[in-house]
């Protein structure tokens, strides 16, 4: 008796349409991200009055954020992360060789970039984050900014607004949508948004784009590039002596 051919791993159209889960988790995102553009400076002083520190406040808050979204963006993504998952088991060779050449891309394509803009120029999300760094150990920062903050975020901007919007738009612009709406998130309620300012997170974006796309949509790939690059980010910054750090912050023009 013949058996029914399996359906490709990459074939199934069902796992990108939009589901309830989507939607609730895309709303979380949008309404706590703009709870602290709008009301951040009435919140900040309750928080800081629980908390022992600003740091621990603003960690705290991170970690509860980005966590409960990861859980939900977890529970949404879950046959994709297994598809991709069994997709880049079967070329081992091919995952560790070519996320670290997607980063080398992404630090030379950033360093090009913000060169041809007229220099660096750090916003008002890095300064936060590395100073947050500065006073938070390595052992809590991993967890947010290399293993839950690249998912919310490769979930949120390239598997849904590519993987899932392209069914209804065309894959072009969702792509373009990808990397500006990524870019501007990164700095608005904190800063104007200016060129320069947006330039890093325009080349990181547009390289997470790529690596998408060119492999079939695979959530997981992209979103090992984006955690190597933030551990790469982290380790940099970890191994600095605070007093060198600091001289290098006021060399910044």
């Amino acid at each position: 008796m013949a058996s029914t051919p399996r359906k490709p791993l990459a074939a199934q159209p069902g796992l990108y349409r939009f589901s309830v889960l989507d939607f609730a988790t895309l709303g979380l995102y949008l309404a706590g991200g703009s709870l602290f553009v709008l009301a951040g400076a009435l919140l900040l002083p309750v928080l800081r009055h629980l908390a022992p520190s600003p740091a621990v406040a603003s960690y705290a808050v991170d970690l509860l954020f980005y966590g409960t979204i990861g859980a939900l963006a977890l529970l949404a993504a879950r046959r994709v992360i297994a598809r991709d998952l069994r997709i880049l088991a079967t070329r081992p060779w091919f995952t560790l060789f070519m996320v670290p050449a997607a980063v080398i891309a992404m630090l030379i394509l950033t360093a090009i970039v913000v060169t041809a803009g007229g220099g660096a120029e750090v916003s008002a999300n890095q300064e936060g984050l590395q100073s947050l760094m500065q006073q938070v150990p390595a052992w809590l920062m991993v967890p947010l900014l290399v293993v839950i903050g690249p998912f919310v975020e490769e979930y949120i901007f390239r598997h849904l607004l590519i993987g899932k919007l392209s069914r209804r738009l065309n894959i072009w612009l969702c792509c373009a949508l990808s990397v500006v709406v990524f870019a501007a998130l990164h700095i608005a309620g904190k800063e104007p948004i200016t060129l320069k300012a947006l330039l890093p997170y325009l080349a990181m974006g547009a390289t997470l784009v790529f690596v998408y796309v060119w492999t079939g949509k695979n959530l997981m790939f992209s979103y090992f590039v984006h955690a190597t690059k933030n551990l790469v980010a982290v380790i940099f910054i970890y191994s600095i002596p605070p007093e060198v750090y600091e001289r290098l912050q006021q060399m910044q023009p």
